[in-house]
């Protein structure tokens, strides 16, 4: 499975249910109100169109994949143990 991070607005409507059930079901943690970790299936084209049927037409969506070797940096995210270990874990210390 590949390492992606996917982002969101949801801009009329805001109806975020559908879209955090699905990636919750998928195992994703969530650092920032509308921004997900997860190791999925398929690549970044195949999970935006699966995502967007969960959209209004208006909403916005990236997903990006994310290698190990990425540089990153944090800032008050919602470090809980599960989105910290996905971190260490996927993209390094």
């Amino acid at each position: 499975m590949t390492a992606y991070m996917i982002s969101y607005d949801l801009r009329k409507n805001r109806n975020y249910d559908p879209l955090i059930k699905q990636l919750r079901d998928w195992g994703c943690v969530r650092p920032l109100q509308s921004l997900w970790l997860g190791n999925l299936k398929g690549n970044a084209a195949t999970i935006r169109d699966l995502l967007r049927t969960l959209m209004d037409s208006d909403d916005g969506l990236m997903v990006c994949e994310i290698k190990a070797t990425s540089d990153w940096a944090t800032f008050k995210i919602d470090n809980n143990d599960a989105t910290g270990a996905w971190i260490r874990q996927n993209i390094g210390p």
